[in-house]
């Protein structure tokens, strides 16, 4: 029999969170069972489509959402479930505009609609009203609610929503097994990037606003003036990392700071840390602390990310309204061991393996509602 073919929507398949804790998933499930197709919407290869393909799944190819296409937008989507009858549930990852994928879903009959929520805010910008407007299109065009937290949900989909239907909060996990500490990799990592005897602080994400990677340096500088053998790795791309590479140098600490760019080997990576540093604006429950933990590191975050993140009890939480020198503080006075974690992760749900097998039966129980 052919598999039951379900079809993820995205934005595009690069190396962020919610695409990571896609493929965890993707990997593990019996995909005789459940095939994953991708709906995208950039031009641009990701980074993770030749796996993808390589696994039997499908790419299609949607242009970016903008104000200005909407009524060609919707047409293509309308085209496209015309064109496509076998998907017979869309999991829609594109926060507010879910609600258009899903919309057109629901025109062409498809059973299962899910929005799945992974933000607990977008911030204030120019994209605000077509934002809200889209929000406002949500209504039932889902009938499924997916959330990577419980704030996460109650951003997307109102308290309302919350209240008078069932949101499954499907929690990110990592493949735990793949984080667990071993010091022969710990040393080929320091070693590469030269930081044998150094203090390392380790941060991976989106050169984005919403990372905080101004503050992140302003930080960092406070535990370099007191430890000037301290290292910070940072990992990602994006458009604002020039603007971090320029304040790193007036700052004089090129020497200190590590650009690695976008890596396959995180897992690897983390065994080099020493602790995770993650000072986000807002996050939903983001992936990549989870697999800090499962490395078995301390991490040291914002007080905007939900406490629902700390799944091992290595997490402490500090108010950005703190100075950089208290961050500071809390980090010099953190403790470096790496603490085996995995069974911790395993019991509240963050293993692949376990979680994989729970979205499969999910897909197939709700294929023919």
């Amino acid at each position: 029999m052919e598999p039951n073919r379900i079809l993820q929507v995205v934005t595009i398949m690069n190396r962020g969170g919610l695409e990571t804790m896609l493929m965890n998933y993707y990997r593990k499930l019996d995909r005789n069972k459940i095939q994953f197709d991708f709906m995208v919407h950039r031009e641009e290869k990701g980074h993770y489509d030749d796996e993808i393909l390589s696994l039997g799944g499908r790419i299609y190819r949607m242009p970016q959402i903008r104000p200005g296409n909407y009524r060609s937008y919707f047409k293509l989507l309308d085209t496209f479930f015309l064109d496509h009858p076998e998907y017979k549930v869309v999991h829609s990852h594109i926060n507010e505009n879910s609600s258009f994928v899903l919309g057109a879903a629901k025109r062409a009959g498809v059973p299962c609609r899910i929005a799945h929520s992974h933000l607990s805010d977008l911030g204030i910008d120019i994209k605000l009203p077509f934002r809200l407007y889209a929000r406002f299109s949500m209504k039932d065009n889902p009938n499924k609610y997916f959330a990577c937290s419980k704030n996460a949900g109650q951003w997307l989909f109102g308290r309302k929503v919350c209240e008078s239907k069932e949101v499954t909060v499907l929690n990110n996990a990592v493949n735990v097994e793949e984080f667990k500490y071993d010091e022969e990799i710990r040393k080929q990592i320091r070693k590469e990037i030269g930081a044998e005897d150094k203090l390392v602080l380790g941060h991976i994400g989106r050169f984005n606003k919403q990372k905080n990677h101004d503050f992140l340096i302003d930080v960092f500088k406070a535990v370099h003036d007191k430890n000037p053998n301290s290292l910070l790795v940072m990992v990602g791309d994006g458009q604002l990392r020039p603007l971090v590479e320029k304040k790193v140098a007036a700052l004089g600490l090129s020497s200190h700071v590590r650009f690695l760019g976008v890596r396959g080997d995180i897992s690897f990576l983390m065994q080099g840390f020493d602790l995770f540093l993650f000072p986000s604006l807002f996050e939903g429950l983001p992936v990549v602390l989870v697999e800090a933990q499962a490395a078995g590191l301390k991490c040291v975050v914002s007080d905007t990310i939900t406490d629902e993140t700390d799944v091992s009890g290595r997490i402490e939480f500090v108010g950005l309204k703190e100075t950089p020198e208290v961050w500071a503080e809390k980090i010099l006075t953190s403790s470096y061991d790496h603490e085996d974690t995995s069974g911790l992760l395993r019991k509240n749900g963050y293993d692949t393996a376990t979680m994989a097998k729970w979205l499969t039966d999910y897909y197939l129980n709700h294929s023919y509602m």
